[in-house]
């Protein structure tokens, strides 16, 4: 058995949280350093020095020998640079540690070598990492020892961002400006800051790690290129919700310490529908803090499977034929005094100051669709949207019963007058208590759900960085506030006029709501009826990142320039031909070296079978036909790769840009169907002893027993 341990004693334990602050500062520097956090007031050098030499003490304390300014580039993953608290010795050999207020507050990492999308040439180096005060500074623990770990954004020499954290941190400023606006016409005069909340749920695949190394595919990859379905996958449904193995158990228990101590509120973990698939959830957390606490989540399973012999596969769809992984992004938005602006209440109808925000969120999603769908746009994701597995690549919005209704009777009248509510669910059996259930059903198909209090955001995949969808999310509605307050503050009667702009809007945009079955192939025809685009790829979505409308919105808000939004769109046609460039040309090493070779082998060792049988004068008609079968494959599975060389060399020697994106996509990636086809049945054929790599069954049932 493990130690025990209280919760409430670890949690936070590795985190220069307010408490540690308050403890640690004098009052003076604590509450300057507050309005920083708070009111965005600019940071004081002097109190910058004061909290350097109270964080370094801390996490000496803690046994910390390094620093780091942690940071998100456009990698998709952070990025760290390790320094020591040590000086030069002095004369009598000594050292001292010491940590400046201009070390923690500024960095100095080299731009050129990360993405940049054209914003910074090779020989322009210089970039620096600016200290997010709003997001603590943890100590990790890992075998490095212990690091302190500051939360930074990274930007260019000139001021561009080239990072994730920079454009969410521009994007909150801009949802607060414009939600404050708003709660002002309903004559709020006492919140003072509002921030979007994120709930981010991550889902992720354990392998066996012995088993994980003699795939090259996962190991290049992170999904398996080549694999025939085992005879059991998830049809059963019985490793959804079901008793979690005591080898996965062990695991969860040290990521939740691991997590614990980092005050990352992890609360709710289980096993997910596919078989070596789990999910972990945490409570709710500003949106900067959230962003980079999945980081954190992420890095720890990766981490801690490890330690446990097992490998995190956190790619959307690592095996063709069950589930593949998402990232639910939960959000919301809530004031400084604790008002959810997106919960209605008892009586929704009732509730005008939630019709508006949900009439104005119902026009930013149904007005920036494309944008919020290139958000999610991932090689992997191509995979797992719309795969009757996921959301479909359709933007729409569920909102259930009860709000449908109210929507329904203030488009056709103008006013609502009632509200659905959700009754005594009774079970029919005696000894089990009758509770009241909610108004409305959920809708797992939708990929916008209103879900009580919040609307979750289904498409996300389980690998990136809830950043993107943020950033999107709150523009977006920063714009629709900005609008809908430009409108009623030169009104002369705001009841009339709130009303009056509630049902234009629901009006307007009321083809976005779609509380059906988006699985359905009907729905696919529905939405095209209706006008709503179907994005159904990385390189088709790039292109609204960079529209006329697209430039205007994030210029409106200062959360983007034209320069870098040119240069993600440059990023994202890069990474998309490299990922599935380093996809193709690990199709070809792994057909050429090992599957080709062992299935030369088998047909080899099967036909000396059909001539020694021969020979005794007996019949060999099972033996022939497999022999025939396995070379009419192997055939099929030549031509493909000599095929998929050929393209695979042509797409790289293209310019990079949109094109060979475009190329990789439609050429490439059929190539690679194309090959993986001959060769997964071929596994169904060839003596399970001689195939060169372990089967599904293997990858998705080996941890499990």
């Amino acid at each position: 058995m493990g130690e025990y341990f209280n919760v409430a004693d670890i949690f936070g334990e590795n985190v220069f949280s307010d408490k540690v602050m308050q403890e640690r500062l004098p009052k003076k520097i604590y509450k300057e350093l507050h309005k920083t956090i708070d009111e965005g007031k600019e940071l004081d050098p002097i109190v910058a020095e004061a909290v350097a030499e109270a964080m370094k003490q801390w996490a000496i304390e803690k046994g910390a020998t390094h620093y780091t300014h942690w940071f998100q580039p456009l990698t998709g993953v952070t990025a760290e640079k390790h320094d020591s608290f040590i000086t030069a010795p002095r004369p009598d050999g000594t050292i001292l540690m010491e940590f400046s207020g201009k070390e923690l507050i500024k960095g100095e990492p080299d731009a050129s070598s990360f993405p940049s999308g054209g914003l910074r040439a090779t020989f322009e180096a210089r970039g620096y990492t600016a200290w997010d005060c709003t997001s603590p500074a943890f100590v990790r623990e890992d075998a490095a020892g212990a690091i302190l770990c500051i939360p930074t954004a990274f930007c260019s020499y000139t001021g561009e961002s080239l990072d994730f954290k920079t454009p969410l941190l521009r994007s909150m400023e801009a949802i607060n400006t414009q939600a404050l606006r708003l709660l002002r016409l309903f004559g709020n005069t006492t919140s003072g800051k509002v921030t979007p909340s994120v709930g981010p749920e991550q889902e992720y695949f354990l392998v066996d790690a012995k088993v994980f190394q003699q795939r090259k595919d996962l190991i290049y990859t992170g999904r398996t290129l080549f694999g025939a379905m085992p005879p059991k996958g998830q049809e059963l449904d019985d490793h959804y919700f079901g008793t979690i193995r005591q080898r996965v158990a062990s695991f969860m228990r040290d990521v939740n310490l691991e997590l614990w101590k980092l005050g990352v509120s992890a609360k709710t973990q289980h096993n997910e529908v596919a078989p070596a698939q789990h999910e972990l959830a945490p409570i709710y957390a500003v949106a900067n803090v959230a962003v980079d606490h999945n980081q954190i989540i992420m890095q720890t399973l990766k981490r801690v499977a490890t330690q446990h012999g097992m490998k995190c596969l956190l790619h959307e769809k690592p095996f063709a034929g069950v589930n593949g992984s998402g990232k639910h992004n939960n959000w919301s938005i809530i004031t400084d005094d604790g008002i959810n602006m997106l919960d209605p209440g008892k009586t929704p109808h009732e509730n005008i100051q939630f019709l508006l925000v949900l009439a104005c969120i119902l026009k930013a999603v149904d007005e920036h669709a494309e944008l919020l769908r290139e958000s999610a746009a991932d090689p992997g994701n191509d995979h797992r949207l719309g795969a009757n597995e996921a959301p479909p690549a359709i933007i729409s919005v569920f909102l259930g019963e009860q709000l449908q209704d109210v929507i329904s009777q203030l488009i056709s009248t103008g006013t609502a007058t009632r509200s659905k509510t959700g009754g005594v669910l009774q079970t029919g059996v005696s000894t089990l208590p009758d509770f009241a259930k909610d108004a409305t059903d959920r809708n797992r198909t939708s990929p916008f759900a209103f879900t009580g209090n919040k609307f979750e955001f289904r498409m996300v995949g389980s690998r990136d960085s809830i950043a993107s969808p943020n950033i999107v999310l709150n523009t977006i509605v920063a714009e629709a506030f900005c609008q809908a307050c430009d409108e009623l503050e030169k009104g002369e009667n705001f009841e009339e006029d709130v009303h009056d702009l509630i049902k234009k809007y629901l009006t307007e945009h009321q083809r976005i709501v779609f509380n059906g079955n988006g699985y359905a192939p009907e729905w696919v025809e529905e939405a095209a009826r209706r006008g709503l685009p179907n994005i159904t790829s990385m390189v088709d979505a790039i292109p609204y990142l960079i529209t006329e409308k697209t430039v205007e919105l994030f210029g409106k808000f200062g959360v983007f320039t034209r320069a870098e939004l040119e240069s993600r769109v440059e990023i994202k046609y890069e990474s998309y031909a490299k990922a599935i460039n380093i996809e193709a040309r690990t199709m070809i090493d792994m057909a050429s070296k090992q599957i080709i070779p062992a299935v030369i082998k088998y047909t080899r060792s099967l036909a000396d079978t059909v001539l020694a049988v021969r020979q005794a004068g007996v019949d060999t008609p099972v033996q022939s036909e497999l022999l025939a079968e396995c070379s009419a494959l192997l055939s099929d599975t030549r031509n493909a790769l000599a095929h998929l060389i050929e393209v695979t060399e042509h797409a790289s020697g293209m310019t990079e840009g949109r094109d060979q994106a475009v190329y990789y996509h439609d050429v490439v990636m059929t190539a690679m169907t194309d090959l993986r086809a001959p060769v997964d049945r071929l596994e169904m054929i060839v003596d399970k002893s001689m195939w060169p790599m372990p089967s599904y069954g293997d990858l998705l049932f080996e941890v499990g027993r």
